[in-house]
């Protein structure tokens, strides 16, 4: 996984995005995370980033990841990891090649990072 700065640093540059930086949880995705608990959130993610995020081209890409209803869908929107040309353009992922395991952990800790942030604010 990337290291804390580089974390920080990614996020600085989302928090540029007026788009990227209106998504927050909801009360009822909060009280799913709450509820679910962060380890089986991720669970879902790292399920949603093999199936919609992993294939060299998956299907619908750039429409594969709702706007809303779960809390990993709108980290997803937040940190710019919803499709292969956002990961390309915000995180330098290429399109076209499969996701490899440190490129999928990545994600899943870019993720992860967002909604602890997320847990923080609403704590």
């Amino acid at each position: 996984m990337t290291d804390r700065a580089d974390l920080e640093a990614l996020f600085l540059r989302l928090g540029r995005s007026e788009f990227r930086r209106r998504f927050r949880l909801r009360a009822r995705e909060r009280e799913y995370l709450r509820r679910k608990g962060l380890a089986v959130v991720l669970e879902h993610g790292a399920a949603f980033i093999e199936e919609r995020l992993a294939p060299a081209r998956p299907a619908n890409d750039g429409r594969q990841t709702p706007y809303r209803n779960h809390p990993v869908f709108v980290a997803q929107h937040a940190t710019a990891t919803c499709c292969r040309g956002c990961l390309e353009k915000w995180h330098r992922i290429a399109k076209g090649e499969t996701l490899t395991d440190e490129q999928r952990v990545y994600v899943l800790g870019v993720l992860e990072h967002w909604l602890r942030r997320e847990e923080a604010i609403h704590a």
